[in-house]
C-alpha cells in the first residue's frame, strides 16, 4: 500500500522524502483529445504532479442524473495521468471556485429559496451525499492505496474566505473518510488569519494559496501549524479576465522568483495554473464585489501553457528554476500541435429567433416573471413576454434585478439593453391598443467566488411600468441544448437589426488547431457542428475564440453563431494566432 505522509517537516512515500511539484490542469477545460499532450508538458517542466478539481455541476447536470463521459471522463484523465508517471491530486467538490460557473455547484440546488449553501444545512447535505455516493466510490480504486496515482483529496475548497461552519468542515471530512478516501486530506486557504481560522480542520494537512511573499506567507501558516511540509496549493502564477477590462499578465521574472523563493525554503507547490484551457459553452463565472463582472471564455490564465497548450517563456522560467533543486532529462515535448488560418466563412442562411421560439421552447405562464432556476433551466437565455394596456404617457419600464444582460424589445421592436452592472429604465410610451413587451435575458455567469454566491439568474424580482408592477407573464426556457430543428432561409437585411441564428459552412481537408475571429460582430454564442464554443462580445479583451482541432471534422464542418444585435456582414475569418488583448 502506497501513501503520502508526513514526516516531521516533509512528505514521504514508500518510506522516501518527495517534494511534490505539481501543476494544475482542468480535465473538463481540455477536449479529452488533448489531455495526454498537455499532461506530457507538465511531465516535461520537471513536475512529477497533476492537480484538478472537480466540478459537481459537471458531474450532476440534473439533479440525480450523472455524467462521467467525454469531458466529463475524470477516471479516465487520472489513470491517464498515471500511466504517464504522474501522481494526482484531486479537489473534489461541493465548492471549487475555479472561474467555473457557481463554483462549481449545481444550478440546481437555487430552485429551493430555503437551501443553505457551503454550510450544516441538511437540505444541502442530502443533495451533497447523494452526489458523493456517486462520485467518490468512482474515484476509490484511483487512489494510492488502492494502487493509483492519487496521493490527495482536498476537503472543501478556500472554505475560510467564505465561513467558519466546522460542523461542515467535519461532516465533509467524516463523510470521505466513510467512503474509503483514506489517502492524506488537506484544506487550502489564503494565508491571512480568518482565511486559516475558518478553513483549517483538525486532523487535516492545512496548505496555503499565494501569488507572492512566499516567506510571510509560510511564516503566517506556521503560526497555525507549526510543523508538517510547507506547501502552496496555489501558485497563482497568472490570472484570468473579465469582459469589458484589459487581458491581464504578470511577467515570468516574477513567477521565477517567487517559485525559487518557495523552493528554496524546502517546500512543495502547485502551479495555479499550469494550463488553464477555456470555459467551453456557459460555464464560465462571475465575480462581485463593488459590481457583477462575468469572466470570458479563454481560460489562458497567462501561464505556462497558453490556451492552445504551447510553452510559454514562463514554461521556460519555471524550468530553469525547477533544475537548480531537481535533476532533469533534456528537455523533450511532444510532438507541436500545428494551427491553422482556414480565412473567411460566409453565414449564408439565418434563422431569426423569435419565428423559432416553439422550435426551442415550450411557453409557460405565471404571475410574476420567475428566474431559471425555478422554471429548471441551468444556462442560456430566457424570454419573458406580456401585454401592456395603454394608453400611458412616458414611463420607465424598471427590470428589478435584472440577471445579467436583458435586450427588450416592443411590438417586436428593440427599445434598449438593461445590464445588471447598469440596471437603467427604459422609457415607454403606450399606445391606446396597449404594447407587446419581450425581455430576452442572458445568464452571463453564475457568481463563482464571495458572499454572494447564491446567484439564481433571469428577470429575480420583477418588472415594473413607473411604480406599478406587471403581470400575467408567459416565459420561454431558451437553454440552446439542441439547434437542430432551427429553420434556416437566406439572409435578407431585416433579420441582421434583431436576436438571429446565422449559419454558414465550410471544408477543413486537415482539421487543425485555429481562432474565429468575429470583427464586426457584436455579441452572442457560437456552436461548431453542434458543440457551444463559448460566448464572444466586442467589448474584449478576446476578440477570438480558441477552437481545437478535435472539434472539426474532415470535409464540410457547421458553423452557427446566435448573434443577439444584428451584423452588417455576416462574414467571420479563422486565423492562426488568438487575440486576447
Amino acid at each position: 500500500m502506497r501513501k503520502l505522509s508526513i514526516s516531521g517537516d516533509h512528505f514521504t512515500l514508500d518510506e522516501q522524502p518527495i517534494r511534490l511539484l505539481s501543476g494544475a490542469l482542468h480535465y473538463f477545460r481540455i477536449v479529452p483529445e488533448y489531455w495526454q499532450d498537455r499532461l506530457l508538458k507538465l511531465k516535461a517542466c520537471g513536475l512529477n504532479t497533476v492537480e484538478t478539481y472537480i466540478p459537481w455541476n459537471l458531474h450532476e447536470p440534473e439533479e440525480g442524473s450523472f455524467n462521467f463521459a467525454g469531458f466529463a471522463d475524470i477516471e479516465a484523465f487520472v489513470r491517464l495521468a498515471g500511466e504517464l508517471g504522474l501522481h494526482v491530486i484531486l479537489r473534489p467538490s461541493p465548492y471549487i471556485c475555479a472561474e467555473w460557473e457557481f463554483g462549481g455547484l449545481p444550478a440546481w440546488l437555487l430552485a429551493d429559496n430555503n437551501i443553505q449553501l457551503r454550510c450544516n444545512d441538511n437540505v444541502y447535505l442530502s443533495k451533497l451525499d447523494a452526489y458523493f455516493d456517486e462520485l467518490l466510490p468512482r474515484l476509490r480504486p484511483l487512489l494510492s492505496t488502492n494502487g493509483g496515482p492519487v496521493l490527495a483529496l482536498q476537503v472543501e475548497n478556500e472554505y475560510g474566505s467564505f465561513g467558519s461552519d466546522k460542523t461542515y468542515l467535519n461532516d465533509l471530512k467524516a463523510g470521505m473518510i466513510a467512503r474509503g478516501m483514506d489517502v492524506l486530506l488537506f484544506t487550502s486557504d489564503g494565508a491571512e488569519d480568518h482565511m486559516l481560522q475558518g478553513g483549517m480542520i483538525d486532523g487535516v494537512f492545512a496548505t496555503v494559496n499565494f501569488g507572492s511573499r512566499a516567506k510571510e506567507a509560510f511564516a503566517k501558516l506556521r503560526e497555525y501549524q507549526p510543523t508538517g511540509p510547507l506547501m502552496c496549493m496555489e501558485f497563482w502564477n497568472g490570472w484570468f479576465d473579465h469582459w469589458m477590462k484589459p487581458h491581464n499578465t504578470r511577467p515570468e521574472s516574477e513567477v521565477a522568483e517567487t517559485l525559487d523563493e518557495m523552493l528554496a525554503l524546502g517546500a512543495s507547490v502547485n502551479f495555479y495554473m499550469f494550463h488553464g484551457g477555456t470555459n467551453f459553452g456557459f460555464m464560465n463565472g462571475a465575480n462581485l464585489f463593488d459590481k457583477y463582472e462575468p469572466i470570458v471564455t479563454s481560460y489562458d490564465y497567462d501561464t505556462l501553457l497558453d490556451e492552445s497548450g504551447k510553452p510559454t517563456a514562463k514554461f521556460y522560467a519555471a524550468r530553469t528554476i525547477i533544475e537548480k533543486y531537481v535533476t532533469l532529462p533534456p528537455l523533450e515535448l511532444p510532438p507541436l500541435i500545428k494551427s491553422q488560418a482556414y480565412g473567411k466563412v460566409l453565414m449564408t442562411e439565418a434563422a431569426p429567433l423569435f419565428t423559432q421560439l416553439d422550435v426551442l421552447s415550450h411557453p409557460v405562464h405565471r404571475a410574476c416573471p420567475e428566474p431559471m432556476e425555478k422554471l429548471n433551466q441551468n444556462y442560456g437565455f430566457i424570454l419573458y413576454s406580456t401585454k401592456i394596456s395603454g394608453p400611458r404617457s412616458s414611463t420607465e419600464l424598471v427590470l428589478q434585478e435584472v440577471r445579467d444582460r436583458a435586450l427588450v424589445f416592443a411590438n417586436g421592436a428593440f427599445v434598449g439593453t438593461v445590464e445588471r452592472w447598469d440596471p437603467r429604465g427604459i422609457p415607454l410610451e403606450v399606445p391606446t391598443e396597449g404594447l407587446q413587451i419581450d425581455i430576452l435575458v442572458e445568464n452571463m455567469g453564475r457568481v463563482n467566488y464571495g458572499p454572494l454566491l447564491r446567484d439564481p439568474k433571469g428577470i429575480t424580482c420583477g418588472v415594473r411600468l413607473g411604480y406599478q408592477f406587471l403581470h400575467d407573464w408567459t416565459i420561454r426556457s431558451l437553454p440552446l441544448t439542441h439547434l437542430k430543428g432551427l429553420s434556416f432561409t437566406p439572409i435578407d437585411c431585416e433579420q441582421r437589426q434583431q436576436p438571429t441564428f446565422y449559419r454558414g459552412s465550410f471544408q477543413v481537408s486537415k482539421p487543425e488547431d485555429t481562432f474565429l475571429q468575429l470583427d464586426g460582430w457584436s455579441k452572442g454564442q457560437v456552436f461548431i457542428n453542434g458543440f457551444n464554443l463559448g460566448r464572444y462580445w466586442e467589448q474584449g479583451p478576446t476578440k477570438t475564440l480558441y477552437l481545437p482541432a478535435p472539434l472539426l471534422r474532415q470535409g464540410d464542418n457547421e458553423l452557427i453563431l446566435f448573434e443577439l444585435h444584428g451584423v452588417m456582414e455576416p462574414v467571420v475569418t479563422f486565423v492562426d494566432t488568438p487575440e486576447l488583448t
